[in-house]
């Protein structure tokens, strides 16, 4: 979820991966896999940067699609909480 909230923070914007990482207080090893899964669901889009600066490797940069930007407004919405099952006669019944 804190992925998908950086990246709607401005859906339109490519960002790069060190920098959601740092961000989400993710690493390498959990973020990439859930960038991966994002893109396999199609609700993120990957390209590589066409212009780095020079003595610098081209990065991997991620953006949400129109899909993924809609999960990311569903999940946002604020959750009405639920309302305890009554018993016959009143009294509250649940696991508290």
């Amino acid at each position: 979820m804190a992925v998908l909230s950086a990246l709607a923070a401005d859906p339109s914007t490519w960002r790069y991966g060190y920098e959601l990482g740092q961000e989400v207080g993710l690493k390498a090893g959990s973020l990439y896999p859930i960038l991966i899964r994002l893109g396999d669901r199609g609700l993120l889009e990957a390209t590589w940067e066409t212009e780095p600066p020079a003595g610098r490797p081209p990065r991997h940069l991620y953006r949400l699609t129109a899909e993924g930007a809609r999960l990311a407004e569903e999940v946002r919405a604020p959750v009405t909480p639920a309302t305890p099952a009554r018993r016959r006669g009143g009294e509250l019944r649940g696991a508290w």
